[in-house]
């Protein structure tokens, strides 16, 4: 296979990071000392995640001078499972898809990596953060290269484990450890559909098992299961809804979709690193990448098509709403992150599977920018994350200032000059013109129109955050009125906590009120009191009027640099041009089965023309979409300017008795989460407790009783025979005796016969 062989090396290189900071890096440390060892340990945690890509992008090449018929190798490594007539080879497959996800992981993934080693300098646990972040990267190439459903799903086990292990990485802070457990949990339920998903998938082709090569049980290999797929699909419409609909579960649970989304923003409770790489670039997308994937049953059941753009659209909306009532900046990066998500599966719902992919791209980009933007203002304003002590912070930061708002333009969707538009006016153009999904019987065309509500809604918050970070003329910090605010807001509300990422500083310090889960995860309200009592914390003793912010080191913002480069209009504009990203990933082929699904190398890939439409009516002409998208963008842009181009108002400052209804119910996600504790963690795990201890007492306790009954009353019967009388134990042998000896003489006079 000549290059191709290479792609092991992918694979392997974040292995072997992995197995150096973990067998080795603390060694490497003392050796080399605290200071120089981290930098060493730091470069071979880069190190292969940059020769990964390096080898990506070979690749990647190498896959481009390929005819587009020609363009998908499936290497197998050695055959790995088989049970029964189903084999599962240790395999990867290297077309379009695959490698546009393991340039986005390890060019991002490096970049974060190396963005690391500045932020996490003084962490004790230097190395360890490292083995988590490095096998991270290892099982997202796994998830995107793996051939077949089960490796695929590996990989998918295996970024939940490690986003498991980053998210509580300051697992003696009761927060990031409750922060953990619920991103855990919650993407188990998520899981659990992917499975069922899968097993269906084997039941429905194992009863079709001609349909495969004479003794081939590779059911879960795409190259076999996806054209098998579409020829009975197109016969079984229901079954394509059922498949698709457990697939979309487990979406929905490793993309944050509503109502799974919870997790995602109490995971920023992790470093920023964690938050940037996890959470906005690469496995938050995962389920974009499987609906991608496994379009094939999607494109045959327009019904789970509608309910996937739906639940995306419902989610862009309802996630910008929570994102007004945030004041940490990380938690507001986060509810962008669900909403962007939503447009992804909003593109995917209506068949424009390109275009979710084009925004995987290029949110990738920016999105990265912000997350690591706000560890660079965290780490200048002492491990602060609420922005009401922020302001005036382009005086202090010019670097972080000037990257981050490429970043903020990005998001908001300038036309032409920066990456973000490109992609969300590819989703909204296929929205309005589509005409395959369908919702309720209905078509699903008015998804587009919310989604242009959303793009407002994004431009506001988002230029929020801008202004109450860099904006105003003074430092909300060096007011002393602040001070007075804050610390009679911190006493009011004492019974809020709200917990902060401290990059270097592994404890937790609370400052108002904007803790989501009062009650703590797992915790009631009288647990979580004695914790506070027990654990008095010094108010804001890290900044005072005289404190001056200063610019992140080199390590740190040269990431930022190129993340903000990537975010202009001139990469996307590459992308788009001629349809460019389009046709790599689905080239226009005409359509077979009447769906536009065309085989390249027996995997069905989509004619975008033939499924997803166009805008029609007003909006048939493209400048009247980007006309209609500039008028939401200035309509967001001006309410921000009216509301926050000034100074931070009281209604949104440390007096919450001052809050709007409408800014406290989005701060508290409208309630939603809550009812989620309340129903399956307190009330729920209460019955399923109750239920668990009668079934216990009742049945298992009863069965045993039972048996103690039984043997008790056959020991009884057996001891009345023991009288301990000799004569009468010699007339029970002589009886036996006798009975012997007649079966043997009945016995022997049969046998003369």
């Amino acid at each position: 296979m000549g290059n191709f062989e290479l792609i092991w090396w992918v694979l392997a290189l974040p292995v072997i990071g992995f197995l150096i900071q973990s067998l080795l890096g603390q060694r490497i440390v003392g050796l080399f000392g605290r200071t120089y060892g981290k930098k060493v340990a730091g470069t071979l945690a880069v190190l292969p995640i940059a020769a990964a890509f390096v080898l990506g992008a070979g690749l990647t090449l190498t896959l481009l001078d390929m005819p587009a018929t020609s363009r998908s190798v499936v290497m197998t490594l050695f055959d790995w499972i088989t049970v029964y007539s189903i084999s599962i080879p240790f395999e990867v497959v290297i077309d379009p898809l695959s490698m546009t996800m393991v340039l986005v992981v390890t060019g991002i993934g490096s970049l974060i990596h190396l963005y690391a080693t500045g932020y996490m300098a003084e962490e004790r646990d230097y190395t360890r953060f490292f083995t988590y972040l490095n096998l991270f990267i290892a099982a997202m190439l796994i998830l995107v290269l793996g051939n077949n459903l089960a490796m695929m799903f590996i990989g998918w086990e295996g970024v939940g484990l490690c986003s498991y292990l980053l998210i509580g990485f300051w697992y003696k802070d009761i927060a990031n450890a409750k922060a953990a457990n619920k991103a855990f949990i919650t993407n188990r339920v998520g899981d659990w559909g992917f499975m069922l998903g899968m097993f269906a998938i084997v039941a429905f082709l194992g009863t079709n098992a001609d349909r495969f090569p004479t003794g081939d049980g590779r059911y879960l290999s795409f190259d076999r299961m996806l054209p098998v797929l579409a020829s009975l699909l197109s016969e079984n419409p229901g079954i394509a809804t059922l498949i698709a609909l457990l697939l979309f579960v487990g979406a929905m649970g490793k993309s944050a979709q509503f109502p799974l989304y919870n997790w995602l923003p109490d995971a920023m409770a992790g470093p920023t690193p964690v938050s940037a790489l996890i959470h906005a670039a690469t496995m938050v997308t995962a389920g974009v990448v499987m609906v991608n994937r496994m379009h094939v049953v999607f494109e045959f059941s327009p019904v789970a098509s509608g309910v996937v753009a739906v639940v995306g659209t419902f989610t862009a909306l309802f996630a910008a709403l929570i994102a007004f009532g945030q004041t940490d900046i990380k938690k507001v990066l986060a509810y962008s992150t669900v909403s962007q998500l939503g447009y992804m599966f909003v593109a995917c719902g209506v068949g424009a599977y390109w275009a979710g992919m084009f925004h995987v791209v290029t949110h990738a980009f920016f999105k990265a920018l912000l997350f690591l933007g706000s560890g660079a203002v965290i780490h200048a304003m002492a491990h602060e994350q609420d922005m009401r002590w922020y302001g005036n912070l382009r005086k202090y930061i010019p670097i972080t200032t000037a990257t981050m708002t490429v970043g903020w333009l990005a998001i908001i969707g300038v036309p032409y000059l920066f990456a973000g538009f490109y992609s969300k006016e590819a989703i909204i153009a296929a929205a309005l013109g589509n005409h395959h999904a369908t919702f309720l019987g209905g078509s699903t065309e008015f998804t587009g129109w919310l989604l242009l509500v959303g793009a407002a809604l994004t431009t506001a918050y988002m230029t929020r955050m801008t202004l109450l970070t860099f904006g105003g003329a003074q430092g909300r910090w060096q007011q002393p009125e602040t001070y007075e605010a804050a610390h009679a807001d911190h006493h009011a509300h004492a019974d809020h906590g709200h917990h902060a990422d401290h990059g270097h500083h592994a404890h937790a310090h609370h400052h108002g009120h904007a803790h989501e889960d009062p009650h703590g995860f797992f915790y009631t309200d009288e647990e979580m009191e004695r914790r506070e009592a027990l654990e008095p914390h010094e108010h804001h003793h890290h900044l005072t009027p005289e404190y001056k912010p200063k610019e992140v080191p080199v390590s740190m913002w040269v990431p930022l640099a190129v993340l903000a480069l990537l975010s202009t209009g001139g990469t996307a504009y590459f992308m788009e041009h001629h349809h460019a990203f389009q046709n790599w990933l689905y080239p226009p082929f005409g359509g077979e089965h009447g769906t536009g699904l065309t085989m390249i190398k027996g995997h069905p890939v989509i004619d975008p023309e033939a499924v997803s439409g166009h805008p029609h009516g007003m909006l048939g002409n493209k400048m009247a979409l980007v006309g209609l998208s500039v008028l939401v963008m200035l309509i967001g842009l001006a309410y921000a300017w009216a509301v926050y181009g000034k100074r931070l108002p009281d209604k949104e400052g440390f007096d919450m008795s001052r809050w709007a209804k409408f800014r406290l119910w989005a701060m508290n996600q409208f309630g939603y989460d809550a009812f989620i504790l309340k129903l399956l963690v307190y009330e729920g795990g209460k019955t399923v407790g109750n239920a668990c201890a009668a079934l216990d007492q009742k049945v298992v306790d009863g069965i045993v009783n039972l048996t103690g009954v039984v043997a008790q009353g056959l020991g009884g019967l057996a001891r009345q025979a023991q009288t301990g009388y000799v004569r009468g134990y010699a007339l029970v042998m002589l009886m036996g005796g006798v009975a012997l000896l007649v079966y043997l003489v009945s016995a022997l006079s049969g046998g003369v016969r």
